[in-house]
């Protein structure tokens, strides 16, 4: 491999690796996942995070993101869909409650919190499907992410680059985007960890909830 392409490679490595690591709504997902359906879901959701990058390096080597972006109806489309989901998925996190457990020491400690009907407690238990699914549309139908991966497939790769090592850059991608969301989800459900989460689930996952309906908005207003 010549020096142009590892150093292509670096640069990639180290935006994504920026990128990646800020908050944003995939972060938001995988702690959501993690407080209430636990390490199983969050880790398929995150596997489909990393899958769903795919997308965006398809459109961004096939060119079919400058399209996107210079398509104002098609962007728009895209824009509106994305922000309607992560609201929607906000929404129902803004309605989370807290366990009887949680009701019970409340309540021995004095408050006047009185326990919620088992049945608004605990979230239905996804399936590995539905929880890869959560994971692969979130992703997917970001439009910023599109618009990231076509700068960078742009700006940092050269024309001169074959497209096989283009199809690499992407693989690696991918794969490192659902290594990092997999480590992070079993970091947050270690038992240490998640014993403080579920504490305080309802409200983590409510503040979830603002951060993904304000993202939507920002998807929209930005």
């Amino acid at each position: 491999m010549s020096d142009s392409i590892w150093l292509e490679f670096i640069t990639i490595a180290g935006v994504h690796l920026i990128a990646v690591a800020s908050p944003g709504p995939d972060f938001a997902i995988v702690l959501k996942q993690v407080i209430n359906q636990g390490r199983r879901a969050a880790i398929y959701s995150s596997i489909g995070i990393g899958l769903g990058i795919m997308l965006h390096v398809v459109y961004s080597i096939l060119g079919l993101s400058l399209l996107i972006k210079n398509t104002p109806m098609l962007y728009n489309i895209m824009l509106y869909a994305a922000a309607g989901y992560l609201f929607y998925i906000g929404v129902l996190a803004m309605r989370s409650q807290p366990t009887e457990q949680m009701a019970h020491d409340d309540g021995l400690s004095g408050s006047t919190i009185t326990k919620q009907p088992a049945s608004t407690q605990q979230p239905k238990p996804q399936s590995n499907w539905q929880a890869f699914r959560l994971g692969f549309v979130t992703n997917g139908l970001n439009p910023k992410a599109t618009l990231f991966f076509l700068s960078l497939f742009s700006v940092v790769v050269a024309p001169s680059t074959s497209d096989s090592v283009r199809w690499g850059y992407g693989v690696y991608l991918a794969v490192a985007t659902g290594i990092w969301f997999i480590s992070l989800s079993v970091l947050l459900s270690n038992s240490h960890i998640d014993q403080y989460l579920q504490r305080y689930r309802h409200v983590i996952d409510r503040l979830m909830g603002v951060v993904l309906i304000v993202l939507a908005i920002s998807l929209v207003l930005f």
